[in-house]
């Protein structure tokens, strides 16, 4: 699985924990609807500054957002 798909499958993760639809996650982090599902698709090489805006819109760190199972892995195709 790609870094991309990775991503997605944390902020969806993250999103659902805190009773957020995609509308309300992409109100609070100033960012399209669909760019939020696109991401949470893999479909999207999201930067790191819309990643800021989405961890802090689901209340979390960087440091926590990265510090899930599926990121200890991560190696180059």
């Amino acid at each position: 699985m790609d870094v991309k798909h990775k991503i997605g499958i944390r902020i969806k993760e993250l999103r659902e924990a805190s009773g957020m639809s995609q509308k309300d996650l992409s109100y609070a982090a100033e960012l399209d609807r669909s760019y939020i599902a696109s991401i949470e698709n893999g479909q999207r090489n999201v930067s790191i500054v819309n990643i800021e805006k989405i961890a802090s819109a689901l209340g979390v760190s960087l440091k926590n957002f990265f510090n899930n199972a599926e990121f200890e892995n991560i190696t180059r195709n």
